[in-house]
């Protein structure tokens, strides 16, 4: 069995990403509202509210998948009440699509967007910061925990 090929993303990396992703919409007007996926979501979503200066922040909350259930059905725990019109729609990243075609069929006048992409979800968003292979697991900052890391003399002996 292959190991997992993980991405580490630091907090610094994950800010920079979030303020290109801002950059690029800053010229929308029409973009009034947040609605994030909840839990991924959420992250992108306070640094886009502030960098863009939008108050009106909220969730929908879909739950799918974790490492060790990749592939299983999505659920949609809540629903907003709007068809998406004047909504920016956040999420961390966009993997095989699933979570996004939800989000398509709920808000489909919605502007939706991501930090990060893979191949079998990108048709899904509107926009994406970084294209990222898609047997690539992406540890955010929020996921990972500080540990004395191993000597890399100690990695090529293992290895």
């Amino acid at each position: 069995m292959t190991k997992p090929r993980y991405l580490k993303i630091s907090w610094e990396q994950f800010h920079n990403d979030a303020r290109v992703l801002a950059s690029r919409l800053i010229e929308r007007k029409d973009l009034k509202k947040i609605i994030c996926v909840t839990r991924g979501g959420l992250f992108p979503a306070a640094i886009l509210a502030r960098e863009l200066e939008i108050r009106w922040v909220d969730t929908v909350c879909v739950a799918g998948y974790d490492e060790e259930t990749r592939g299983t059905t999505a659920s949609l725990l809540k629903v907003p009440e709007t068809d998406g019109e004047g909504v920016l729609v956040v999420d961390d990243l966009v993997d095989s699509g699933r979570t996004g075609r939800i989000i398509r069929e709920l808000m489909p006048k919605a502007y939706f967007v991501t930090l990060y992409a893979k191949p079998n979800g990108k048709k899904v968003v509107d926009d994406f910061v970084s294209a990222v292979a898609q047997d690539t697991w992406i540890l955010f900052p929020w996921e990972a925990e500080l540990a004395p890391a191993t000597p890399l003399i100690r990695c090529e002996k293992d290895g």
